[in-house]
């Protein structure tokens, strides 16, 4: 991807960020950071990826005229102005590329909630798109299994199931080289009140009855019975199901309840000029832990020698400041 030149003093062209914008992001999410996290390519990634949610979390919301951009785009204008990363710009596709692949080797951990008749679960649908799934995200560095799963429900959901968890009651899958674990949490109100403390990330939040998910045929990964996309929900809903059949419920299924999904927080928001306009009141993103587990490097890494001589310096001698 080529990037365009921009002096300082030019104006804003297509909506891309200013040197002065970028600088600042270089500045407060690669620089400022403790040493051993610019020891390698996927960590510095990481960080240029927490300087990408804030600026599409902050920037581009307090300025319309910015435009949004996705990971790759806005990896190449970081690349491009921050001067210590300039040197692997000609590597930036390889670089990019594997960590893409080394993200999806890194452990994912959430909940499977269910309703107190167990007919009914909670699932998240992402910001882009239409694919449902169980609220879940990537571990941390060092960070446990179970403590994953409460950070992640809580994040996409602002639901804490600390008090529900039981570390002994998970489905565990593989999924190519990435474990994922969901614990399950039963016996939630089917009143209780749901909204993420993330920004952009949920579009909206449901209860979805069982006999619906189950797969309506041997297209088990992508849809259920109803049409919706089911990706990385559908390869649970046997265990599931094993699980359910063993365990009584808290109360008696409610054969009053409606037959559809029951949707309990959805975002409003529309497009004007080609800035997102959020009417529904949300938290602020919670500090990430800049940390990301240290599952490997990918290939690449391996056989890229990467000279964090000059980050190093320009922290010492006060350029992060």
């Amino acid at each position: 991807m080529s990037v365009p030149h921009h002096s300082s003093s030019s104006p804003l062209k297509n909506g891309l960020p200013p040197p002065e914008l970028l600088d600042d992001l270089c500045s407060r999410f690669v620089l400022n950071v403790p040493k051993e996290d610019l020891q390698s390519f996927e960590r510095i990634l990481f960080l240029v990826e927490y300087a990408h949610w804030f600026y599409e979390d902050n920037s581009v919301e307090r300025n319309p005229s910015l435009k949004s951009l996705n990971l790759k785009e806005f990896t190449s204008l970081m690349f491009n102005s921050c001067d210590v990363l300039k040197p692997y710009v000609a590597h930036l596709d390889d670089i990019f590329k594997d960590f893409t692949s080394y993200k999806v080797r890194v452990p994912v951990t959430g909940a499977i909630i269910l309703d107190e008749t167990y007919e009914r679960c909670l699932l998240v649908k992402g910001w882009k798109g239409s694919s449902w799934s169980f609220p879940r995200g990537k571990k941390s560095k060092d960070e446990e299994d179970d403590a994953c799963a409460i950070r992640e429900v809580h994040e996409e959901t602002g639901f804490d199931v600390t008090a529900l968890l039981n570390k002994d009651e998970y489905i565990e899958l593989i999924f190519g080289q990435q474990r994922v674990r969901l614990y399950i949490i039963a016996g939630v109100k089917d009143d209780t009140a749901f909204a993420p403390l993330t920004k952009k990330e949920i579009s909206e939040i449901a209860w979805h009855r069982m006999d619906d998910l189950l797969p309506a045929s041997g297209d088990v990964i992508s849809r259920g019975s109803t049409g919706l996309k089911l990706y990385m929900v559908a390869p649970f809903l046997g265990p599931l199901k094993s699980w359910i059949s063993v365990h009584k419920p808290p109360i008696s299924p409610k054969p009053d309840m409606p037959r559809r999904a029951i949707s309990v927080w959805k975002t409003k928001h529309n497009s004007i000029g080609g800035s997102t306009i959020i009417t529904e009141t949300q938290p602020t993103k919670p500090e990430p832990d800049i940390r990301p587990p240290d599952v490997g490097p990918g290939k690449s890494f391996r056989n890229f020698r990467f000279d964090t001589s000059s980050i190093l310096q320009a922290m010492e001698t006060g350029f992060s400041a």
